[in-house]
């Protein structure tokens, strides 16, 4: 079983940079992009499982809301590749403001596709050549490298609220939720063949 389980586990984090494989660069921009669509893929799909009602809640009055936290993912993925040069398609000011507003879920959902649509093809297209470039980031000079991995790296932070505010919620995450229904299947198949 634990075997089973660890086998998901491996195929659940290969599967999106898979995906990417045919387009996607070699090399660490291509973990990058991997990693980072790995996080972007779960937080559009678990966007997709909150109701809609649901993107109002806050644990806190003093904190995001749920659709507020998508927000703030699409403002970082434009954001943080308008620092190596890409022009966005809000402006800055728009961006800024973004995660403090409430919008229809629909619009949200769209919204974070389209994002990280762009953010990936920023990725893509930084040269390796680039990648040690200095850029400004909120006024610090870091390495194209660097930023790129802020970039990914905030997809992750977010997931991980993101399941927490969907957890709070008694909403299980979909990808957490096939694993636990292949798991049950395999246990009935086991159980009915005797094993």
């Amino acid at each position: 079983m634990r075997k089973l389980v660890a086998a998901f586990a491996l195929l659940a984090m290969l599967l999106p940079a898979l995906s990417w494989a045919g387009d996607a660069p070699t090399g660490l921009r291509g973990e990058i992009l991997g990693s980072m669509m790995d996080a972007g893929n779960k937080i559009q799909e678990l966007a997709g499982a909150v109701p809609d009602g649901k993107f109002n809640w806050k644990p806190s009055k003093d904190v995001r809301s749920a659709g507020q936290v998508y927000l703030h993912v699409v403002s970082a993925n434009y954001l943080l590749p308008s620092m190596l040069g890409k022009q966005p398609p809000m402006s800055m000011d728009e961006l800024m403001k973004l995660d403090s507003q409430t919008m229809e879920p629909a619009k949200v959902r769209q919204m974070l596709k389209d994002s990280y649509t762009w953010a990936a093809a920023v990725i893509t297209e930084v040269p390796d050549s680039e990648l040690e470039a200095e850029m400004d980031f909120f006024g610090n000079k870091i390495t194209k490298r660097a930023g790129l991995l802020a970039l990914c790296m905030h997809s992750h932070e977010h997931l991980g609220q993101a399941i927490a505010y969907a957890r709070a919620n008694n909403i299980t995450p979909p990808w957490t939720a096939r694993e636990q229904e292949a798991a049950k299947k395999k246990m009935a198949e086991e159980k009915k063949s005797g094993k």
